[in-house]
Order: structure tokens, then C-alpha cells, then sequence
């Protein structure tokens, strides 16, 4: 527990009050640290944004319970306002509750509110030490922004004077996924563009948006090779046009090369197909050319073991989770494009990571998947639930026509297949890549509803086996953000150029502020599928080389939308480990998941099937229980090859978020 923890949780005496209101304008309460030692401790947070929807939860989950003497979900609960108007709240809880305020204000004295406040909730727990051991007195903006990048960010603008310096800082950041917020990266550029040698350079931008700069760098990468008498082919990135900034990386220099060597390791960077070295190119440059395919399956291979000595713990925070959920991803997409012998021969250690990472994972879902739902959406959505809420922010921003294209069932590395083979098609196009959490279990009917009405499954157990209500649900997130249904589009089933012009027609109606869009091809994909995820690979490469998904991003585009690109869940590759013995058949039969709405029919059948496993998750409706297969197990006949979801794997839970853009 790190001591920023300890002094949240110090205002949360155990047995003093059972419902407690706490204001919480900066979200303080929604980090997933200390949303874990609450939980330990007796606590359930959650947050107030609707009053009839919270009564409900209260009324029926905690309440009750607690009237009949009962333990309940938790021993206290906590109403969380993002706000400090207490006084608007119902007044039989204010008269019930131990109330609470806290602040950035308050707990970071000596800093500038105005800067704290920007940075994201992952910065807090170290800047909280630091605060306490070195900040001595009051500083003020300036002076917290320099201290903020001293002690949380390991940078000092002052002391970047030279080139390797700004390469060096710049790519440390982006390889840590740790990319400055606008607040510290405009700090930045005012300082370290005083100096000439970076004059011209798009600096602000560079330290906050990591796609912009590994364009710039693999640009640079490319014309270093040249310079040294190395020509080929480009893979997974176009020759750039105009508007990437052609300047030019010390790759020589070490500092910069052994950051830039694990980034082609682990797919980040793409390397130079060649014909030939010359002896000449050093021993380091060679991760960044492939001279023969089995080059290629080298450098797949070197960065399989890279990533099995980096998989995430139990204690990792969610964002080592999706970074890593990327990485692992660029690595299936590359190992799913080697010819069939050259995969063949690290099929193992392949297979091998993906287990290792999936049993870490379910070991850190057991213990945090819970804390998830409450998390800030602010900075970008945590779980697919948090996409529409973290969209109608940004119109409040000013991104009046919003677009969400949903492609069913894509998983992260089959989203990078799409992505370079659309970048190939049109250089315009930028994407700013994230990724976040689907709802468990990783069923269309849950995730997707969830991510289009902006509730947890728990709120529309009426329809969680369906995705009927998906269309009404959409609507009335957007009515109750200010807009009339009429404004509001939703459109599914669409999966190839023909169907563009009919949706190109519904979406330059002139009332239309949001879209919601469902791309159905990958699902069909994977659901014919009888090569695995390598046969589906190649199905989606054709399916783009069609121009679908380059039209359909250009079209939405074109007509004023800001896009944004998303999943409900992925896919993975299972064996089958036969159907549960049950004397009455699951009211949901998925191939990972059977769901059952009796408790003693689940231990029952639990009990029976040894290959399966339990999780209570946080946010199903109380009579939604679900049976996971282990492993990479399908309840599906015994040895039968497949690619499925509804399970807990990195490939099936974690799913692509991504802003799609023209570049300037």
C-alpha cells in the first residue's frame, strides 16, 4: 500500500457509518489503488450520476440487506459526487450519511491546483511522495510543472540542449506509454524550443501523441538506411507524405539505439525488408531490416521472449495490462503473416506466452476487474461501458459530430492487420491508439450492449441475452446528454462497399450529431472459421484490400465526423474440452462460457467439470452467473480446434480504442 493510499483511506474509519457521501470534484476516489483498499477494508464505491438509478442499487442491494440485518454487498457504501454540491442530493441521505469532502487542493497544498488537476490519476501516488519530501514551498505554475516533470516524468527541459538529448527523453516516454499530458508538453516545447537546433520541430506535439512520433521516426529510420546503402521494402508503413516532419534521429548515439532497437523487438517500430547488408550496416541496426524470411521469424521470435520476461503481475495497474495487451498484439500479427513452416517452429514459444499471460491475467481479474467500472473516463474510456460518457465529453470539448464504429469481435492484433494494411491504402489516415477492458463475459450480448448504452450489465438485465435493445439504448444515452433522438443514428450489419451509400445517405442528414455504427465481418469471419486465427488473418487482408474500411473512415471523415474506432471483445484460440455433464441444460450455452441463473445448478455443474472455473463479477445482475472454461479450453467437443470468446484471455478481454484522424 503506497502512502497515497494510506492517507485516502484514513478518512474512511472502519464501522463508523454505513453510507457515506463523499465530494469529489478531481475523482480522487476513482484510482484504482485506492478503490482496491477500500474494498479491502469493507467499502463499495459508487458513483452518483443518476439519482433514480442509484436509489435503485441502494435501495435494493445495500439498504434492504442491511435492514434485515444482513451483511449486504459490502459493510459501507459510498456515494461518490464528482462535484461539490452536496446540498442537491435527496435529503434521507444526507440525513443518513457520514459526509466527506476531498480535493487535489487540499491534498497537494504546496502544488498548483491548476496543474495537478490535468494529470492523470496513475502520476498521483508518486507525486504524493514526492510532495512530501520535496516540495518545501508553495510553487507556482511554472514551478510545479518543472516539478512535475522532475519527479514523476525523470525530465528536465532545461538540460535538453542537444539532439540525442531530445531523441533520447522523447522515445524513453512513448516506450513506457507514458506520453506528457497537453499541460507539461507545451511547458516543454516553451522551454526547449528557445534553442535553434530545434526550431521547426512540432515539439508540444511529439511528447503528447506517440503516433505522431513514431511516424517521424520510422521516416527517419528508413533515410538512415539509406544513407548508409541499405534500400528495400516497406513494412506495415507507407512511404509518408508531406506533412511528417522529415527530420533526422542521432541513431548512433546509444542512448538512442537501445530504445529504438526494443521498439522493432516488439513490433512498435516496423522494419526495412532488404535484399542484401552490407557489412558495413552495425551489428544493432540489424533488428531494423529484414533480409529473408527468416529474418522475420528471428526478430518474431526475439520478441516472443522479450515479452515473456515483461508480462504484467498481479499488482500491475490496469494500463500495464493494455499496454501490454498491444504489444502482445503487434507480436500475433506478425507471427500470423510468417509463411507456415517459419511459424510452425515457434508455434510452442508462442502458444507458451499467450498461456503465461493469460493465467496472470486471471489471477489479476480476480482481484481488480472489480475496480474497473468506477474509474475516470475522462483521459479515455477503462471499459468498453465508458466509451459513450468519455465521447459526450469530448463534444463538450467541441467534437460536435461524433462517429463510433464498432467492428464485432476484434481482437487487438487483428485490429493492427487492419490498421497497416489501411495506412498502405491511405496515408492520410492517423490513428492515436489505446486500448481498454471488455465486460466479463465476453459475450456480444453483454459487452456490446454495455458499450452502447454506457451501463453495466447489472442496469439492463432484462435484455443481457440479447442485443435487441441496443438501437433504444444508444438513443437514450445521447437524449440524456442534450440531444433529440432524431440526431442520434445507429445503424448495424454493415460489412462491405456496397453498404456504404445507403449509410453515407443516413449519415449527411443535416440533424445527425452521433453515430453508432456496428461492422460485422470480422464476427462472420471468425464464426466460419476452420484455420484459426491464422485463416482469419488472411480473410481480413482480403476483406481490406476491398477499400471498405479505408472508404468507410474517409467517408466519415469527409462529412465532419470525429471518429472513433472500438471492439466488444476479440477472439482467441481454444481446444475443446468436451460439453458439461448437466442434468439441466445453461440458460446461456456459449463455447467459453455457460451462464446459469441457479446457484446450486452451477456449484453442481462446477463441481462435475474440473477443466472450469468460477468468477464473481462485479456488475452482473445477481441471477447472471457465469461458468468460464480454464485455460484455453471450449465446450465444444473434445479436441476441436476453434476461435471463440466470451472468456478471460488477454486477446478476448482487451480490446482496441482508437482515434481515427486525417493528419495535418
Amino acid at each position: 500500500m503506497t502512502a497515497w493510499v494510506d492517507r485516502i483511506l484514513k478518512e474512511f474509519p472502519v464501522d463508523l457509518a454505513r453510507l457515506w457521501i463523499v465530494a469529489d470534484p478531481d475523482d480522487v476516489l476513482l484510482d484504482e489503488q485506492v478503490l482496491s483498499g477500500l474494498r479491502e477494508h469493507g467499502f463499495e464505491v459508487l458513483p452518483f450520476e443518476d439519482s433514480i438509478a442509484f436509489r435503485a442499487e441502494y435501495e435494493e442491494r445495500y439498504r434492504a440487506a442491511w435492514d434485515r440485518g444482513e451483511p449486504g454487498p459490502s459493510r459501507a457504501l459510498i456515494l461518490h459526487l464528482r462535484g461539490m454540491n452536496v446540498a442537491d442530493l435527496p435529503w434521507d441521505y444526507l440525513r443518513q450519511a457520514r459526509k466527506l469532502s476531498l480535493s487535489l487542493a487540499e491534498l497537494f497544498p504546496r502544488l498548483s491546483y491548476t496543474v495537478v488537476r490535468q494529470l492523470g490519476s496513475e502520476m498521483l501516488p508518486a507525486l504524493f511522495e514526492a510532495h512530501a519530501r520535496h516540495a518545501h514551498q508553495s510553487l507556482g505554475e511554472a514551478a510545479t510543472k518543472e516539478f512535475v516533470l522532475t519527479h514523476i516524468f525523470r525530465i528536465s527541459p532545461h538540460l535538453i540542449t542537444r539532439s540525442e538529448d531530445f531523441w533520447r527523453e522523447l522515445l524513453r516516454l512513448h516506450y513506457r506509454e507514458a506520453a506528457l499530458p497537453p499541460v507539461l508538453a507545451q511547458h516543454v516545447e516553451q522551454v526547449v524550443g528557445g534553442h535553434n537546433a530545434f526550431k521547426g520541430i512540432p515539439i508540444a506535439d511529439l511528447f503528447a501523441h506517440k503516433s505522431l512520433t513514431l511516424r517521424v521516426v520510422q521516416e527517419a529510420w528508413f533515410r538512415y538506411l539509406t544513407k548508409l546503402g541499405v534500400t528495400g521494402t516497406r513494412t506495415g508503413e507507407p512511404t509518408p507524405p508531406d506533412y511528417v516532419a522529415k527530420l533526422d534521429l542521432p541513431f548512433d548515439h546509444h542512448d538512442v539505439r537501445v530504445i529504438v532497437d526494443s521498439m522493432f523487438l516488439d513490433g512498435t517500430l516496423h522494419p526495412l525488408v532488404v535484399q542484401g547488408v552490407p557489412a558495413t550496416l552495425p551489428e544493432w541496426a540489424k533488428a531494423g531490416v529484414v533480409q529473408d524470411p527468416a529474418s522475420m521469424r528471428n526478430l518474431v521470435f526475439e520478441g516472443i521472449k522479450s515479452l515473456k520476461a515483461e508480462v504484467p503481475t498481479i499488482e500491475s495497474p490496469h494500463r500495464d495490462w493494455t499496454h501490454f495487451s498491444r504489444r502482445l498484439g503487434e507480436v500475433i500479427s506478425r507471427f500470423h503473416r510468417l509463411d507456415a513452416a517459419r511459424a510452425e517452429s515457434i508455434k510452442d514459444a508462442m502458444r507458451d506466452l499467450a498461456i503465461s499471460a493469460d493465467d496472470r491475467l486471471r489471477e489479476w481479474v480476480g482481484k481488480h476487474y472489480a475496480d474497473l467500472p468506477s474509474l475516470p473516463a475522462a483521459k479515455g474510456p477503462i471499459m468498453v461501458h465508458h466509451v459513450p460518457r468519455y465521447l459526450a465529453m469530448r463534444r463538450g470539448n467541441g467534437e460536435k459530430k461524433i462517429a463510433l464504429v464498432v467492428f464485432d469481435g476484434l481482437a487487438v492484433d487483428q485490429w493492427i492487420l487492419i490498421r497497416e494494411t489501411v495506412v498502405s491504402r491511405s496515408q492520410r489516415l492517423m490513428f492515436d491508439e489505446s486500448a481498454c477492458f471488455a465486460w466479463l463475459p465476453t459475450l456480444t450480448s453483454v459487452s456490446r450492449q454495455a458499450l452502447f448504452s454506457g451501463l453495466r450489465p447489472r442496469e439492463f438485465a432484462d435484455s443481457i441475452e440479447s442485443t435487441s435493445q441496443e438501437p433504444a439504448q444508444w438513443t437514450r444515452f445521447w437524449q440524456d446528454h442534450g440531444l433529440r433522438a432524431n440526431e442520434v443514428l445507429y445503424r448495424r450489419s454493415i460489412k462491405r462497399t456496397d453498404d456504404l451509400p445507403a449509410l453515407e445517405a443516413a449519415l449527411t442528414h443535416p440533424a445527425v450529431k452521433v453515430a453508432g455504427l456496428v461492422v460485422d465481418t470480422v464476427d462472420e469471419i471468425i464464426h466460419g472459421a476452420v484455420l484459426g486465427k491464422r485463416g482469419i488473418a488472411a480473410q481480413i487482408a482480403s476483406w481490406c484490400e476491398s477499400g471498405f474500411v479505408d472508404r468507410l473512415f474517409s467517408m466519415l471523415l469527409d462529412n465532419g465526423f470525429h471518429v472513433y474506432l472500438t471492439a466488444d471483445h476479440g477472439n482467441v484460440e481454444a481446444v475443446g474440452i468436451g460439453r458439461p455433464n448437466e442434468g439441466v441444460a445453461s440458460e446461456l450455452r456459449g463455447e467459453r462460457v455457460r451462464i446459469y441463473r441457479s446457484e446450486a445448478l452451477i456449484a453442481e455443474t462446477a463441481a462435475a467439470n474440473p477443466k472450469t472455473f468460477r468468477l464473481d463479477v462485479a456488475g452482473l445482475p445477481a441471477s447472471f452467473m457465469p461458468l468460464f472454461a480454464g485455460g484455453r479450453g471450449a465446450f465444444v467437443p473434445k479436441e476441436t480446434q476453434v476461435v471463440v470468446h466470451g472468456g478471460v484471455s488477454v486477446e478476448e478481454l482487451i480490446v482496441p480504442f482508437v482515434k481515427v484522424s486525417y493528419a495535418n
